[in-house]
């Protein structure tokens, strides 16, 4: 039995906003990322990162192009405070990378954070305090006025304690719980900060908004960003940030939409670790402004060695339907999906296209490291005849009759039904081979003459059951002419529905392929495929195997 009665709306709509996000169809630049892996993220394992795999990832988030990395929370444990001056004291921090710490708005801690911040190139001094209606009743039983001095004295203490210590300082400070603040509080409290940091040009503050424990549609959180983003003073020297946590599922939609409302930055982990169900996904929010058109200044372009890398140090694992990085994100099972994307792919080739278009895939898998062999066309009883098709052309250089490629589609799919697994691409051509190439029982042609006088004149040597016959006929070409001898002197009756022949390799030993189709008196349709370094003999072998596949379907009916 569940009780919604229980439960009402925690948050606090912004009380005035005028909704100009709303009119924005897509974020037009990349915002400033911070990468809290190593500390949000970190926080939430089983079990914590040692210091030396803190020290390689910190290294991995740079080489991805994080500019601002949260590095710990140095007070909370030994292990925290050794990789902070590790990072400083073995020039770890590139030139270009901000380092930041986590500390709350207590004075010991704070002292102690500078201790571990001592000599660092540049680093953001995070610090915070709840403001929320719960927490202010619940947890800290202190009055808004008591609150917002919390904040203050932090404030004045970071800035103080700037002046002391060596290093090169900036500072952010967040209303933990702000979505279960009212707004005109979280303004108030904020901007109490902000006159006592005094930002500038030169030292903007960050403002961080967190969405600590999500509690509203994410068009609330976008309101509220609005207002805040409109009310701050010395906005113009305040960077407003994101800080969303993913308890609703909304975690990236409440960042894309706070960023049109005005926000400048957006802290959040690789595939959204973090504690509960986790942070914004950051990989997932670059990504859709990639979609878009829109360079996120992160590298993705090798999505497996990232997922890889992720999940050895954090011994967690990146869901197969995770947007962008899953196994399975580009997979295409279907049929009709699969003919969709092979069509789609065959148009951008011949018409040389530079822009994406592909049916069904939103980016280009090759972007992020995929490929469309192994990871787009994916071969089971679900899949078509483009797909199959799609794969068998694209590993093996085989381009099948559309007609052709129905059979094998079935053929294909009665195998992976029976077997109830997935094929690869060498399982797919192996039934290909089998079912379709080159079959010489129990009919076999090792020999054909031709003679040109009006028309063209086959001389057939056929072996049949282990007897070896001499067959002639006429007819419009060498193929015609062969079929025309087989029909004649072996009574079989058929047509040939379809022929294609192709190139299979390039070079003077090249072999070509020959596709037959043959039509039966029964009604019944057969293929058949050649390959050989002559056209004309791949053509003839392509004949036998058809005429082959009805002599199997025949003796199967019998028996």
């Amino acid at each position: 039995m569940m009780h919604a009665d229980k439960y009402k709306p925690g948050y606090f709509p912004a009380p005035r906003c005028e909704m100009r996000w709303a009119k924005k169809d897509h974020i037009e630049k990349p915002p400033i990322w911070c990468s809290v892996d190593l500390r949000d993220g970190n926080q939430s394992l089983i079990v914590p990162m040692s210091l030396e795999e803190k020290l390689d990832f910190f290294r991995f988030l740079v080489k991805l192009g994080f500019k601002e990395i949260e590095v710990g929370f140095p007070a909370a444990s030994e292990t925290e405070y050794e990789f902070l001056r590790a990072l400083i004291e073995q020039h770890l921090i590139p030139d270009d990378v901000t380092v930041q710490v986590l500390t709350q708005c207590r004075d010991h801690i704070i002292r102690r954070t500078f201790d571990a911040l001592k000599g660092a190139p540049s680093a953001v001094v995070h610090f915070y305090n709840s403001t929320s209606v719960a927490q202010r009743e619940q947890v800290f039983k202190k009055s808004k006025e008591e609150i917002r001095k919390i904040a203050t004295d932090g404030a004045a203490l970071v800035k103080q304690l700037a002046t002391e210590y060596e290093g090169n300082f900036r500072f952010e400070y967040s209303p933990e719980s702000f979505t279960g603040t009212e707004p005109e509080y979280a303004l108030e409290v904020c901007n109490a900060v902000l006159d006592i940091l005094e930002p500038t040009a030169e030292k903007p503050v960050i403002i961080n908004l967190p969405v600590t424990v999500a509690m509203s549609m994410s068009h609330v959180y976008a309101n509220q960003i609005e207002y805040m983003s409109d009310n701050l003073k010395y906005r113009e020297h305040v960077i407003l940030s994101l800080h969303p946590h993913n308890d609703r599922g909304c975690g990236v939609a409440d960042t894309e939409l706070g960023l049109l409302a005005g926000a400048d930055r957006v802290e959040g982990t690789l595939f959204g670790n973090g504690e509960r169900t986790g942070n914004v996904d950051i990989v997932t929010v670059a990504m859709n402004m990639y979609s878009h058109g829109v360079d996120p200044g992160l590298d993705f372009s090798d999505m497996p060695a990232i997922v890889a890398e992720y999940e050895k140090v954090t011994r967690m694992h990146v869901y197969e339907r995770a947007p962008y990085a899953g196994a399975l994100v580009f997979a295409a099972f279907s049929g009709s999906h699969q003919d969709a994307i092979a069509k789609g792919m065959k148009w951008r080739e011949e018409k040389n296209l530079y822009e994406w278009t592909v049916p069904y895939l939103p980016i280009d898998p090759h972007d992020v490291g995929r490929e469309y062999e192994t990871d787009v066309i994916r071969i089971n009883s679900q899949s078509g005849k483009g797909g199959i098709g799609y794969i068998l052309e694209q590993n093996y250089g085989y381009d099948l009759p559309p007609k052709m490629r129905e059979a094998l589609g079935y053929a294909v799919k009665d195998v992976s039904d029976h077997l109830h697994k997935e094929l690869n691409p060498k399982d797919v051509y192996g039934i290909f081979e089998s079912e379709f190439l080159n079959k010489e029982t129990p009919f076999a042609i090792p020999e054909a003459h031709y003679i040109q006088k009006d028309g063209i004149y086959a001389m057939v040597t056929v072996t049949e059951n282990d007897i070896t016959m001499e067959y002639t006929g006429k007819g419009n070409g060498r193929l015609d002419a062969v079929s025309n001898a087989i029909k004649k002197g072996s009574g079989r009756d058929f047509s040939v529905l379809t022929y294609k022949e192709h190139a299979l390799e390039t070079g003077s030993t090249s072999h070509a392929v020959a596709y037959v189709g043959l039509t039966w008196a029964d009604g019944e349709t057969t293929w058949g495929a050649g390959q050989h370094t002559d056209i004309m003999v791949a053509s003839v072998k392509a004949l036998a195997s058809a005429i082959n596949n009805h002599e199997w379907r025949r003796q199967s009916e019998l028996f």
